[in-house]
């Protein structure tokens, strides 16, 4: 009995370090509209609270090749609205987003997306240089533009980054939805799984932290 009592004594101790422990990490919930700031919501979807989605679109990135939603369908990623002339907050963000990238570069399953708010500047070529210019990966960030209103819909409609009046005052590029400092964390099912500020380093972390989380599931 007392050999049987020194090898539980041993054997207990070196299996609590060797067994999995474990977390209290969990998985962001999904979010719908009736989850969010209602002025972001567009009207029709106001009290949808559950299986909202990430609508269809088409943009083209810095290399002029078109990107829809069939191009991340089945991946994770993380979606930003800015400028490239914006001299304020976008440049913040985009180093931060330089982070999100960097942690990520060697995951197939993760992209990000960069739509554009301010086309009639932002063309292909210019997305191009500002690309460059962020150390983009070709194939896992992709810089977009094309139509002003269709991208507006998607702020609006999908991603939930636009306020009314925003939309409204589109054609104004001083207005605040140019200034939105929020990244959107979409998972592979196409669901909204959070939202986080893009200038706030201890938020990408966060951001980061819920990747991982969502890769894993």
């Amino acid at each position: 009995m007392i050999g049987i009592g020194v090898v539980l004594l041993v054997f207990v101790p070196i299996a609590y370090f060797l067994l999995p422990k474990k977390t209290d990490e969990k998985s962001p919930e999904v979010l719908n509209p009736i989850d969010l700031n209602p002025e972001t919501v567009d009207q029709n979807l106001l009290q949808v609270g559950q299986g909202h989605t990430i609508g269809t679109f088409s943009f083209q990135n810095q290399f002029g090749k078109w990107i829809s939603l069939n191009d991340v369908k089945g991946k994770v990623f993380v979606a930003e609205y800015f400028f490239t002339t914006c001299q304020t907050i976008c440049p913040k963000m985009n180093d931060q987003m330089q982070r999100v990238q960097a942690a990520f570069k060697n995951e197939s399953q993760f992209s990000i997306l960069s739509f554009t708010v301010n086309p009639e500047v932002d063309t292909i070529d210019q997305l191009k240089r500002y690309a460059d210019e962020h150390g983009a990966i070709a194939g896992k960030w992709h810089f977009l533009t094309g139509n002003k209103e269709k991208l507006y819909e998607a702020a609006r409609k999908s991603f939930f980054l636009l306020k009314k009046s925003e939309v409204e005052n589109q054609g104004d590029v001083g207005t605040d939805f140019i200034h939105t400092n929020n990244f959107v964390l979409i998972d592979k099912q196409l669901r909204i799984r959070g939202y986080y500020d893009g200038t706030n380093s201890k938020d990408v972390d966060k951001l980061m932290e819920d990747v991982r989380l969502i890769l894993a599931e």
